[in-house]
C-alpha cells in the first residue's frame, strides 16, 4: 500500500509538472502527430534519409522551435551572478583558456545554448527528459551549424535539428538520425556538470551565462517537479534496465557506464585509465520547484589518466533507462 500511495504521488507530481511545461511552451498541441504529418510541417528534411525506426519518434508537446535555442548567448563575470546560488548546477567548458559556465536553470528552459568557446564553435545541449547535459562541437565537414528544437523525442531524449540542412539529431549519442546528414556524428567535447561554486573556483576569471531575457521564463524553476525521484520516465515505451532502476543517476562515458551510487560510495573509481571522482555539493534541477533548493546530488569528474597527468574526458550524467536505450549490451558497473 505505501509503493501504490508513493507510486501515485509521484504521478501526479510529474502530470502537474508536465502540464505546467505544456501550457508554457504550446499554448495548443497538434491534434496529429507523426511520419504522415512531418514531411508537411519539415518540408526541407529529406525522410528518404533515416537510421532509426520513425516509429520510435514521438512528439513531446512543443513545435519546432516552441523550446527557443539561444543564439547568442549573454555572460557576465562569474563573480557578479550573486543571483546564482552557491551549489546550483552549471555546464562547464574551458577552451584556449576561455571559461563559460552555462546554468542549468536557463537550459532547462532552452535546452540548446549556439556559441563560440575559445574560438570553438559548440552547441551547449541538456535535455531534461534524460538530464543529459552534453557539449558538442558544431563543425563538420568544414562547415558550422546552429541548432534548435524539433519538440520530438526518442527514448525520451532530445531530438534536435540544423538549421542548415534541417536533418534530425540525437541529442544523446550526437548523431544525425533523419535528413541530408544523415550517419554524420559530432565531437562531444570535454565539460563538467558541476556547482557553480566550483566553477568559479577552478576559473575565477570565467564568465556565466545569464537570461537575454530576464523575463522570458521563470529562470530557477524546475518545471518538472519530481521528476528524477519518479519511478517511470516520461514518454518513453522502450526496455527498462533489469538490474538497475529506470531513474537510478549513472555517469556515460566511453561506451560504458556507472551507477551515481557506486561512484559516491568509493568516492573514487578507476577502470583501465579512466578515472572518475565524486564530492557533494551540487543539487539536482529536477527534485524541487526551485532548482536552488534540490537535493544533493554531488560533483562528478571524469579524467583520463595520461603521461602527462589527468585530463577531462567527455562523459553524461544520465538516468539508466537513457543509457540502457541507447547502448543496451554496454556495461553498466554497479
Amino acid at each position: 500500500m505505501r509503493l501504490s500511495a508513493e507510486f501515485g504521488r509521484g504521478v501526479k507530481r510529474l502530470a502537474t509538472a508536465m502540464m505546467v511545461a505544456f501550457a508554457i511552451f504550446v499554448p495548443h498541441l497538434a491534434v496529429a502527430d507523426g511520419p504522415l504529418s512531418w514531411s508537411r510541417e519539415w518540408p526541407n528534411t529529406d525522410f528518404s534519409r533515416i537510421s532509426i525506426d520513425l516509429g520510435e519518434i514521438r512528439s513531446g508537446g512543443p513545435p519546432k522551435d516552441g523550446i527557443p535555442s539561444i543564439d547568442a548567448p549573454v555572460f557576465v563575470p562569474s563573480a557578479e551572478r550573486a543571483t546564482l546560488a552557491e551549489d546550483e548546477p552549471v555546464i562547464s567548458v574551458s577552451i584556449n583558456g576561455d571559461a563559460r559556465a552555462y546554468p542549468l536553470q536557463i537550459l532547462i528552459w532552452h535546452e540548446i545554448v549556439n556559441d563560440v568557446v575559445g574560438g570553438i564553435p559548440v552547441a551547449v545541449t541538456y535535455c531534461p527528459l534524460c538530464n543529459a547535459a552534453i557539449v558538442f562541437d558544431r563543425r563538420i565537414d568544414g562547415s558550422t551549424l546552429s541548432f534548435g528544437t524539433t519538440g520530438k523525442l526518442r527514448h525520451s531524449d532530445l531530438v534536435m535539428y540544423d538549421r542548415e540542412t534541417e536533418s534530425w539529431w540525437q541529442q544523446f549519442v550526437g548523431e544525425a538520425i533523419v535528413g541530408e546528414l544523415n550517419g554524420k556524428s559530432l565531437r562531444p567535447l570535454p565539460s563538467r556538470l558541476e556547482s557553480f561554486r566550483r566553477f568559479r573556483d577552478r576559473h575565477p576569471d570565467g564568465r556565466v551565462q545569464v537570461p537575454n531575457d530576464p523575463k522570458l521564463r521563470p529562470y530557477g524553476r524546475n518545471p518538472y517537479v519530481g521528476y528524477d525521484t519518479s519511478i517511470r520516465p516520461f514518454l518513453y515505451a522502450g526496455d527498462l534496465p533489469p538490474d538497475v532502476p529506470a531513474m537510478a543517476y549513472v555517469v556515460a562515458a566511453e561506451g560504458q557506464a556507472w551507477t551515481m551510487e557506486l561512484i559516491r560510495r568509493e568516492g573514487r573509481v578507476r577502470s583501465g585509465d579512466i578515472v572518475i571522482s565524486w564530492e557533494a555539493g551540487s543539487r539536482s534541477a529536477l527534485d524541487t520547484a526551485a532548482i536552488a533548493n534540490g537535493r544533493d546530488i554531488g560533483n562528478v569528474v571524469v579524467q583520463r589518466q595520461t603521461a602527462a597527468g589527468l585530463v577531462d574526458l567527455p562523459y553524461d550524467l544520465t538516468f539508466a533507462f537513457v543509457f540502457h536505450a541507447f547502448r543496451p549490451n554496454a556495461p553498466l558497473h554497479r
